[in-house]
């Protein structure tokens, strides 16, 4: 058994094997499958989240290799590899676009080496880091993409895991100063609102028998992430309004895109 095998834990439930069976995937496990049957029970609607911060994800990185011109992505909180990864989206409009994907989960690592395999033209690479270790994610990535050029920071649904609000808005300020004018900042979160007070007592749950807790935030807190940004229209909405090829309700998922 491999040190990032013998890392995985199919005795809890875990965030990215429950969004991979919200999402159709196979890469999990009975008590994921329970906890998520479980959640969805609470919230009936909790599973369209994760499909929504996916064609989410799509649609803001077609807009960025497309529009933009972005060709560097880094993509921290991947995890598990779907259909429509950033780099597939990515490489399919700019075969040389480079992407290093960054996460901690075992079972993300173990299947990101295995799937996400890019263009020749291109590069892809995978990092086993925490959000936290910021010098060791810039000082490794910096090996595959030109931090002197625009970078794309994606940060889908992987803010959420920092409790303390302060902290998680420094983290993602020293992401955004280590990069080129230019660059973008790509976010999604979890949001508590009055609209949906259902999602509270989902999360309540997750975080009384799942690993890792998450941490709910306003949309005006999730807002503050784009703080000294020029927020590109419609600013922060539900994932599911972001410039969706055809209207969905929204989820309380909230998520924007920014550029430096």
């Amino acid at each position: 058994m491999s040190d990032i095998e013998s890392r995985i834990d199919t005795t809890r439930p875990h965030t990215a094997r429950i969004w991979n069976y919200w999402t159709g995937g196979k890469d999990n496990y009975p008590v994921d499958r329970e906890a998520g049957d479980r959640i969805r029970a609470l919230h009936p609607g909790i599973g369209e989240y994760a499909k929504a911060d996916r064609l989410f994800l799509g649609r803001a990185v077609r807009h960025l290799a497309g529009q933009e011109g972005i060709r560097q992505f880094l993509d921290i909180g991947t995890g598990l590899p779907s259909a429509d990864n950033t780099h597939e989206v990515a490489q399919r409009i700019a075969p040389d676009a480079r992407v290093v994907y960054v996460d901690n989960d075992p079972l993300v690592l173990a299947h990101a080496r295995a799937l996400l395999v890019g263009t020749p033209e291109g590069r892809t690479d995978y990092l086993d880091a925490d959000l936290r270790d910021i010098d060791t994610i810039l000082a490794a990535a910096s090996k595959t993409l030109d931090l002197s050029q625009p970078v794309a920071l994606m940060l889908l649904g992987v803010v959420i895991f920092i409790e303390d609000d302060e902290e998680s808005y420094a983290i993602v300020r020293r992401l955004l100063d280590a990069l080129a004018p230019g660059s973008h900042l790509v976010l999604s979160h979890t949001v508590t609102h009055p609209e949906m007070p259902d999602v509270d007592e989902a999360v309540a749950f997750w975080n009384e028998h799942g690993t890792p807790k998450l941490t709910q935030r306003t949309p005006a807190a999730v807002a503050r992430y784009f703080d000294g940004l020029e927020l590109l229209e419609p600013g922060v909405v539900s994932c599911s309004a972001w410039r969706p090829e055809t209207p969905t309700p929204d989820v309380a998922m909230y998520a924007g895109v920014g550029r430096k």
